[in-house]
């Protein structure tokens, strides 16, 4: 999509500065669904992905460098663009109908990107994957735990998506209100199944970027 065919009118923006003193600047629309706003587990994640567990150049540090990674209901794309900021190659999934954001908002931060890059593809969760694979370094994933019947086409698709070296890091915030909770023990209930998984703490994740409620799993494939 070419600059001037970007109506402004339809977007507010949300500023994200990287430790190095760079700004991500992610457009949101204001008339939407769930994913076209910058929700709190996506900030939080993706300044995890700077923080010394991944990335610390004073030592030469960086897991992002060359990785592949995936993102699943990537949104406005903020936690794959960090990525790809980092150095990873990545791409952005969701629906169809957000796939304009999502390419809004790689051109308005390609700038940022050196080493990485970046692309944006629909998919549906549970659908097919072929052209995602072979399996990626990473998956990456914020706040997709919040619809009942999506539950399991996630599973599904973190199955056939990831392999035996594929880590997969997703952060949610967990919500108390209605059916929230049995989504989030449906969802637990299946992963199990097929994987395995550990909490990050507090004192792993951004300092000041992080919540009681957001938490940060690190998943992988049973043996």
């Amino acid at each position: 999509m070419a600059a001037a065919e970007i109506d402004n009118s339809k977007y507010f923006v949300r500023e994200i500065e990287k430790n190095n003193g760079c700004v991500l600047r992610m457009k949101q629309c204001y008339i939407g669904d769930v994913g076209c706003v910058v929700w709190d587990a996506a900030i939080v994640l993706a300044k995890y992905l700077e923080t010394k567990t991944f990335y610390d150049m004073s030592i030469g540090v960086n897991v992002w460098s060359g990785r592949t990674v995936v993102e699943l209901g990537a949104g406005t794309g903020v936690v794959g663009l960090m990525a790809a900021t980092l150095g990873a190659h990545v791409i952005v999934t969701d629906l169809e109908d957000l796939q304009s954001l999502l390419n809004v908002n790689i051109q308005e931060n390609q700038t940022l990107i050196q080493s990485g890059s970046i692309s944006a593809k629909v998919l549906k969760w549970g659908e097919d994957v072929s052209e995602l694979l072979p399996p990626p370094h990473y998956i990456i994933m914020a706040d997709c735990i919040y619809y009942e019947q999506s539950i399991g086409p996630l599973v599904e698709t973190l199955k056939q998506l990831s392999g035996p070296e594929t880590s997969i890091i997703c952060c949610y915030e967990q919500r108390t209100e209605g059916v929230n909770p049995e989504v989030e023990n449906k969802f637990f209930e299946l992963l199990q199944r097929n994987f395995i998984y550990e909490t990050i703490p507090s004192d792993k994740q951004d300092p000041e970027f992080s919540s009681p409620d957001i938490h940060i799993l690190h998943i992988r494939r049973k043996d």
